[in-house]
């Protein structure tokens, strides 16, 4: 891969970012990256355990002088989620992340760049290489599979840490401290038939490919509230439309292919009849023209197209099972549903149609629920769950995970916000965020533990188009650097 990043500043920081993005961590394959956090513990002679789950802390002394002060948590998430563009020929489970610098910014290849959470990763582990940077006892704490479910802390030895003070690095803003997060939930439906029901097409019906991409995408928590198109529901009100309008079967259909991404792609296979593909890719097009129309501005570059399709052994599914599928995707509620009261410019609860997936004799329809609102995000949950059971469906619920909102007189803050003033001489904003962090859950296993959360800017995490900010990076560098040497003195 090369040295791609050693002229940036702070070099240790970025010396680490650099080894990690060679090294392949996405969720549920975190073998070598587990393995990297471990020699490099070995190799300095620092003090570490490693949970049943995964989960890894590595303990480093107070510096001379900081002895008589709080033991801090650094914690970070190991995994990334893995997206790609149409057409990047990548593995997530071999390859290494391409870096490149662009404006002023790191970014990846045509690939998701992995700064989330991999920058705060690179931070705490040049603290621990670090012999002139004051701080107190650290445990730095590295955890499993965040992005699909936040399994690591939520299973973790309960044992594993001491300290009374956290800082979580999963945040995206710069100039914000964040002081809480929405809670989560997952929602599946599951649309089974019993595959001697599911025939082949009529001998003179033809398979179309129909293809929705180009979207922006994003996370679903992060940029949820940018109004974003959802490949998912594009692609079932052309499937509607195609169905009532020319009598198309369905064969399958798939879109996104992560719980917290907003999907960017989504591909489906009908059988119609040939005098009808003339008007049907034309069709396409005119919905292609309505998506861009209706997303100016937010989503320009959406592509809607139809191909004949040389699809071996294609199977029908069963009439009534489409029909609910599809009315019951069109009726699932996607986006924000509320603002919160009294903060500008901060969802309170939402939820994103985020995958959809066919197998053999099953159809799949997966939902992730955020909520600042405990009371609203299972409202949403029953919403959901009364709909697919309406349509047929199985239901699967689970993965929930609390939120988290800090109080204003924590002493972490404080002293936050005193440094972020006396470095960059103005007052940093507290902002609640309504993508899930890892403190949600960890102030419930240890609770009265008291969590601030800081990163750099961080734009379009879980899409290609990921880039973090390079001077952002020193920034956030500073600022936690700031705050190690003055945290106050154990109680």
């Amino acid at each position: 891969m090369g040295n791609v990043l050693g002229s940036l500043q702070p070099s240790l920081l970025w010396r680490y970012f650099e080894e990690i993005s060679a090294i392949p961590h996405t969720s549920h394959n975190l073998s070598a990256i587990t393995e990297y956090i471990i020699a490099f513990a070995e190799t300095r002679n620092l003090e570490y355990d490693k949970d049943n789950i995964g989960n890894i802390v590595i303990r480093k002394r107070a510096t001379p002088g900081m002895e008589s002060r709080s033991c801090v948590i650094l914690q970070a998430h190991m995994d990334m989620v893995g997206q790609k563009n149409n057409g990047i020929c990548h593995d997530f489970r071999t390859d290494p992340i391409k870096l490149k610098i662009e404006n002023g910014c790191v970014t990846a290849d045509g690939t998701t760049l992995g700064a989330d959470n991999g920058i705060g990763m690179a931070a705490i582990l040049a603290l621990l290489d670090s012999s002139d940077i004051r701080h107190p006892d650290m445990e730095a704490l590295f955890t499993v599979d965040e992005e699909t479910g936040m399994y690591g802390v939520t299973y973790m030895d309960r044992g594993m840490l001491s300290g009374r003070i956290m800082i979580n690095t999963d945040s995206e803003e710069s100039d914000k401290i964040f002081v809480g997060c929405a809670g989560g939930i997952d929602f599946k439906a599951h649309f089974t038939f019993d595959e001697n029901e599911a025939v082949s097409p009529a001998s003179d019906m033809q398979i179309l490919k129909i293809e929705i991409k180009g979207l922006n995408g994003g996370h679903s928590g992060v940029d949820i509230h940018l109004g974003r198109a959802n490949a998912n529901i594009l692609m079932f009100r052309f499937l509607k439309f195609l169905s009532e309008g020319y009598g198309a079967r369905l064969c399958s259909v798939n879109g996104g292919n992560a719980r917290n991404a907003i999907p960017r792609e989504a591909v489906a296979f009908v059988a119609a009849y040939p005098e009808d593909t003339e008007a049907i890719i034309s069709e396409a097009g005119q919905y292609a023209s309505l998506y861009r129309s209706e997303y100016a501005g937010i989503d320009d570059n959406i592509s809607l197209t139809v191909d004949v399709a040389a699809l071996q052994d294609a199977k029908l599914m069963p009439v009534p099972l489409q029909e609910k599928l599809i009315n019951a995707v069109m009726a699932t509620p996607d986006g924000v549903e509320r603002m919160m009261p009294g903060m500008d410019g901060i969802v309170e609860t939402s939820s994103c149609l985020s995958v959809i997936e066919s197998k053999k004799g099953d159809v799949s329809v997966q939902v992730l629920v955020r909520s600042v609102s405990a009371s609203r995000k299972y409202n949403r949950i029953s919403v959901l769950g009364s709909l697919y059971s309406l349509a047929g469906a199985e239901v699967e619920i689970f993965g929930d995970y609390p939120g988290w909102m800090l109080p204003q007189s924590s002493p972490v803050l404080k002293i936050a916000k005193e440094c972020y003033c006396r470095r960059f001489g103005n007052m940093p904003e507290t902002k609640v965020m309504h993508a899930g962090l890892e403190c949600g859950i960890f102030s419930t296993v240890y609770p009265g533990v008291d969590i601030i959360s800081i990163g750099p800017d961080l734009f379009n995490p879980h899409s290609p188009d990921e880039r973090v900010d390079i001077a952002s990076v020193g920034k956030f560098w500073a600022f936690m650097c700031d705050i190690l040497a003055r945290i106050p003195k154990k109680r």
